[in-house]
């Protein structure tokens, strides 16, 4: 089976990291997540991260440089998720589409949530 790309955003802001809780009725509910999303027929996926961030966050961001890219599985499916940093260029996000909670978090506590298990290579490289 085809992995599914998909990208997500860390979001750095005054030492602290953008963690989001996955809704209750989504896939990964309860879990914690970078935020992004899928990238569609043709995007890049810097392309597709600024849009899933304006989609999700309300917010839009500047991508930087690769944190990690693993391919993990959910759900019986491959995923190969790319985490960029990635910078603010308005005012902070304060609701998501796809979450029921934001926590702004230091690099030190990420561990200590409960991770979607695609995110867990990028907070071991964040954490190391």
């Amino acid at each position: 089976m085809e992995p599914l790309e998909v990208v997500a955003a860390v979001l750095v802001r005054d030492g602290r990291v953008l963690a989001c809780r996955r809704a209750p009725g989504k896939d990964a509910a309860g879990l914690w997540e970078f935020p992004g999303g899928k990238v569609e027929q043709g995007e890049t996926p810097e392309t597709a991260l600024v849009r899933e961030i304006r989609e999700e966050l309300g917010v839009g961001i500047l991508v930087g440089e690769l944190v990690d890219r693993s391919v993990t599985e959910a759900g019986g499916r491959p995923i190969d998720l790319a985490c960029y940093r990635a910078e603010l260029t308005g005012e902070l996000p304060t609701r998501s589409t796809d979450h029921d909670a934001l926590l702004w978090v230091r690099t030190t506590e990420l561990a200590a949530l409960e991770w979607a298990a695609a995110d867990v290579p990028a907070v071991r490289v964040l954490t190391a």
